[in-house]
């Protein structure tokens, strides 16, 4: 469990327990970074002085804080598994994150090594669960999700495999501590940016909908400017008819009990290919060979699922130092 620790609160004990019961892992380590490429170094404390506090606040026998990445001179994430992945050839890690980190996780170096790697467990956090099991790595990588009650297993598990967990929420911030602390010292706080995403719209409440009915190969287009029939468009696939159907009921029913407008529904009779216009949000529900056989993401320009069997998506993965291809195994851009 990495992180700049600035400084550790009770949010990450609360997940290292959680990880430890659920996952039934001997240890949790707490890799304190010495920096974090993608913050400012100005707002980060003395290494000495985070590595302290981790320790006060973990304060368990399971629970051990290292400063590792100093010691093995490595400032990536990726580069700190590879090297550990060699030292210890018969462990059985799992890279355990928060929601808020699993959302930015496209903005980390070889982010794809990371979840072809090692098994990784996400524990949500205030207001990010659907930003990010909406997000681009879990969509990437949505055909390796175990659902919850199956993670238990996952330290057994051949990566890529990855689980979220839903939990208590635990408010803490340690922006918000950093905040408090400079207003009490009588310092002009740092304007910051707010973490919670805006309110829920129709988007958020499908995206919500389908995840709780364990659509498979979720897709988002958005018709932004591109066209005026909406403003996103929802590709996702169900197992069978009835798994479309039930799908495509469950998420009417909860369009009917919000504010939305009436939804215009077609092909739920038969339920090979269901669609949903809820006004700005088009949902389109398919059978897998349905889903192939129309090809509505090569329409639109966004990456088809992979065939079965595949590891991964195929597209191009610029700005990021990543190879051309978006296969899990392939290397991608920590921070």
């Amino acid at each position: 469990m990495g992180g700049s620790f600035n400084p550790a609160h009770e949010g990450h004990r609360m997940v290292a327990l959680l990880a430890l019961k659920r996952l039934r892992l001997h240890r949790v380590w707490w890799l304190v970074s010495p920096r974090n490429p993608l913050k400012d170094a100005a707002d980060l404390a003395p290494l000495t002085e985070r590595l302290a506090g981790a320790r006060a606040v973990a304060d368990h026998p399971r629970i051990e804080v290292a400063a590792l990445e100093e010691r093995l001179g490595t400032t990536y994430t990726a580069d700190t598994l590879r090297l550990l992945l060699r030292r210890y050839p018969r462990a059985q890690f799992v890279w355990t994150m928060g929601a808020d980190n699993f959302l930015e996780l496209p903005r980390w170096r070889d982010w794809r090594y990371i979840l072809a790697t090692v098994p990784v467990a996400v524990f949500d956090r205030p207001a990010y669960a659907l930003p990010a099991l909406s997000g681009r790595a879990a969509r990437a990588f949505a055909r390796f999700r175990l659902p919850e009650r199956r993670s238990r297993a996952l330290a057994e598990r051949r990566a890529p495999a990855w689980a979220f967990h839903r939990t208590a929420l635990n408010p803490a911030s340690a922006t918000a501590i950093r905040e408090a602390a400079r207003n009490d010292a009588g310092e002009t706080a740092i304007p910051t940016e707010t973490s919670a995403p805006p309110p829920p719209g129709l988007l958020d409440l499908a995206l919500g909908s389908l995840d709780d009915d364990k659509a498979e190969d979720v897709a988002i287009v958005d018709l932004a400017g591109r066209s005026t029939i909406g403003d996103h468009m929802v590709i996702a696939s169900g197992r069978s008819t009835r798994h479309v159907t039930a799908m495509a009921e469950h998420l009417l029913a909860r369009l009917k009990r919000s504010a939305a407008p009436r939804a215009n529904v077609e092909g739920l009779r038969q339920g090979d290919w269901v669609l949903i216009d809820a006004g700005d949000v088009i949902v389109h529900l398919f059978r897998p060979e349905v889903r192939e056989f129309y090809g509505l993401e090569k329409m639109w320009g966004v990456a088809a699922p992979p065939a079965s069997g595949d590891g991964g998506e195929a597209g191009a993965d610029a700005g990021n130092g990543a190879p051309a291809a978006d296969d899990p195994a392939a290397a991608g851009a920590r921070g």
